[in-house]
């Protein structure tokens, strides 16, 4: 039976080289005294911000300064904790970033309020005074617009302080899920044994061999089943530290705490979940489709990942996926093409499971070294989409990043996933029009409609039952886990379908997410499809203009709102157009797909 490789066993050149950001881990240690020595720098201005440019600008700078060491000393830390979450030291040395981080944060409190009481007037007067000044205009402009919001200074100090208690749920459910909780083995059709795990999950999923996506359906959430009131309390109190944050500064509830922090109005995720439900046909029409297609009396939903064409298989191996990479994104140019080799080569990625390693995928910013991609890459075509669509965010940060200071850099959540997005589509595209056969098409769009179901949809859904419970919590009813299981069981009977039988272990599906853990962020990945779907058939279709637009997008870091940024690239999402529109792309895959199986 397959193992997972120890840490030590991976390949070097498959690995990400973390030394880029400390080739000696003394100067991390040099590095993490530092940001406790620039917090008290800074906080010996206390009082003094709003007395002179000067003051102000030294502030800032040194505020800056701070930032960047964060950046270097939580990114190495965390990463080095996410290549195996069971080794004690990189726990620690994680731990210690996180108390850097709230420790700094407190001291620095007195920061925003002090600003905000800097009146227009002096503000104007400061920026003639000191042009320094205006390369943080960004940064203290944002700060500005969260005035109603911005405590006094003990407030804020004391919300600071509460900081890395806050974290805790996170952190909790992630040594539950990665460290400590331990699959069973399960078997196939034959009496062969595979290793189950977070990682294995979706693979095991995905085979052709239905006893075996059954047995590994029913282990996986039996499991999560048995740590229900755990994982239920963990719940509970992520969803009642985000009430506390945004009760604490004046906002009507935890949902608008989150979407204005973006600087995003509600009515944009509201208006998504409707149109989803408008939309309810074509997923539905989807479901009778897999049920067809897969030819069975009952479709369970361990039946939800395998390929609903059976007679094409497809493996990518990670160097055939880096060639496939490069064709797909040609269209964005060779500027472009040529940071990806060089992601490629100098080793920016961390590629396979092994051991402890954290699950899922994600991409990571260090400003000043470099992105860096986390995979558990296991040869599938799904991994091949993966590792494109991490590469999005890995240059939309490296575009952004050379473009701005590190304050102005940082784009907003609700645009995150749009380049990431973008590339998958492309990809998307590209391996459609090269497929050989009628078989390989089918097989492509497949997986469009899989990715289709399992952002717009599914994201969606993800994002009613985090806003059902929230509002629940809100009301004061108890976020017990029979009360999860019932919310997210009837939502998934909703989106599926009556043609979907939803198994009772799918009501658990909820607490193996860890988005839920990141305060209302899943709907910004529907959003983010539907402007991605829209941004590269504009490129297919107009060329090196459209890039170039898109290019500016990607440059444009946080130095507008979300919206704004999105109008620079041609979508509009003040309008429901956008999401009907991916809807009705929906619509024509799954009408090629039915033509193809007439």
């Amino acid at each position: 039976m397959d193992r997972l490789p120890k840490r030590e066993e991976v390949a070097k050149e498959l690995t990400w080289r973390l030394e880029d950001i400390y080739d000696d881990e003394k100067k991390w240690d040099e590095e993490i005294a530092k940001v406790s020595k620039v917090a008290d720098e800074i906080k010996t201005y206390e009082g003094k911000i709003a007395e002179s440019a000067d003051n102000l600008v030294k502030v800032l700078k040194l505020y800056e300064e701070m930032e960047l060491l964060l950046s270097r000393v939580y990114g190495y830390a965390s990463m080095r904790q996410d290549e195996d979450t069971a080794n004690s030291k990189y726990q620690g040395m994680a731990q210690k970033a996180m108390s850097a981080y709230v420790g700094a944060d407190e001291k620095i409190s007195f920061m925003s309020p002090e600003i905000l009481d800097i009146s227009d007037d002096t503000l104007n007067r400061f920026r003639e005074e000191n042009e320094e000044l205006k390369r943080f205009d960004v940064f203290v402009n944002e700060i500005r617009r969260l005035k109603d919001h911005t405590l006094n200074k003990e407030m804020e100090q004391l919300l600071a302080s509460a900081g890395e208690l806050q974290s805790s749920p996170r952190k909790g459910y992630s040594m539950l899920s990665n460290a400590d909780m331990k699959f069973p083995d399960v078997k196939d059709s034959e009496g062969k044994d595979h290793q189950l795990s977070n990682g294995r999950f979706v693979p095991l999923e995905m085979s052709r061999d239905r006893e075996l996506r059954k047995n590994a359906f029913e282990a996986y959430y039996e499991k999560y089943k048995e740590f229900k009131n755990i994982l239920a309390a963990l719940y509970d109190a992520e969803v009642k530290s985000r009430i506390f944050s945004s009760k604490a500064r004046k906002y009507s509830g935890a949902f608008e705490a989150a979407v204005n922090g973006n600087n995003v109005d509600p009515a944009v995720c509201d208006r998504l979940i409707n149109t989803i439900h408008d939309g309810f046909d074509k997923m539905h029409r989807y479901v009778d489709l897999r049920k067809k297609l897969l030819g069975v009396d009952e479709l369970h939903m361990y039946d939800v990942y395998v390929s609903m064409v059976s007679d094409y298989e497809s493996e990518v191996d990670y160097e055939t996926a880096k060639d496939i990479s490069l064709k797909a994104l040609a269209p964005l140019g060779e500027e472009y093409l040529s940071v990806v080799k060089t992601a490629y080569k100098e080793r920016w990625i961390d590629v396979l499971e092994n051991e402890g390693k954290r699950s899922g995928a994600y991409s990571s910013g260090v400003y000043g070294v470099h992105p860096y991609m986390l995979l558990n890459y296991n040869n599938t075509l799904d991994d091949l989409f993966t590792l494109v669509h991490e590469m999005g965010h890995s240059m939309h940060t490296w575009y952004s990043e050379h473009e701005h200071n590190i304050l102005d850099s940082e784009y907003k959540i609700f645009v995150a996933e749009v380049a990431s997005t973008t590339n998958e589509v492309l990809l998307y595209n590209y391996l459609k029009e090269n497929a050989k056969t009628k078989e390989e098409k089918a097989y492509i769009i497949n997986h469009f409609l899989e990715s289709f179901k399992g952002t717009m949809f599914r994201q969606t859904m993800f994002e009613e039952f985090e806003r059902k419970t929230g509002t629940m919590a809100e009301n004061g009813e108890p976020l017990t886990a029979d009360a999860l299981y019932n919310v997210y069981l009837e939502l998934n009977k909703q989106y599926f379908g009556d043609s979907m039988i939803s198994d009772e272990l799918i009501g658990y599906e909820w607490s193996r997410i860890p988005h839920f853990y990141m305060n209302y962020y899943v709907y910004q990945y529907a959003t983010s499809f539907a402007a991605a779907v829209a941004i590269a058939s504009r490129i297919l279709k107009e060329g090196d203009v459209v890039v170039e637009q898109y290019k500016k997008f990607l440059k444009s870091g946080c130095t507008q709102d979300p919206v704004s940024l999105l109008k620079i690239a041609g979508v509009d999402l003040t309008t429901a157009k956008p999401i009907e529109e991916a809807l009705e792309v929906f619509g024509e895959a799954l009408t090629e797909m039915e033509e193809l199986y007439k």
